[in-house]
């Protein structure tokens, strides 16, 4: 499953958006390592920069979320809470069991969530930012 960014995963929003087509990028960069046969190399180090990644992204958008007084604040941190423990809890399984096709399967099941993430309570918050911002 390759990962592009497209129209549907724009929130609208530059600071969110270029953050997330990073977090894509390397996703999509990890996924073509395992189309060329070199996914056990990749994943490691792929997984660790995701996890390392989405902490700093979602630590931008919850401080965007108390600055505009986002009603969802506390679904969202949850949400992100539980992402990062899986993330983790999945890098660490990859240190401790070595990367198998069967992790790359779980990092896609990982993206994939991030991916309808973005396109409904991101895409909502950036919503909300520009209605509370007037911009």
């Amino acid at each position: 499953m390759a990962v592009t960014w497209s129209k549907d995963l724009e929130t609208g929003n530059a600071q969110i958006d270029s953050e997330h087509q990073t977090l894509l990028k390397a996703a999509d960069d990890l996924i073509d390592a395992c189309t060329k046969g070199k996914g056990r190399e990749a994943i490691g180090p792929a997984v660790d920069f995701l996890v390392s990644y989405t902490k700093t992204h979602f630590t931008h958008e919850q401080g965007l979320q108390l600055k505009y007084n986002f009603p969802e604040y506390p679904n969202h941190v949850k949400w992100h809470q539980t992402y990062v423990a899986d993330m983790e809890a999945l890098a660490v399984k990859i240190k401790e069991q070595g990367p198998t096709i069967a992790m790359v399967a779980e990092v896609n099941m990982e993206i994939s969530k991030l991916l309808t993430h973005i396109k409904t309570m991101d895409v909502r918050l950036a919503k909300h930012i520009k209605s509370a911002s007037g911009k």
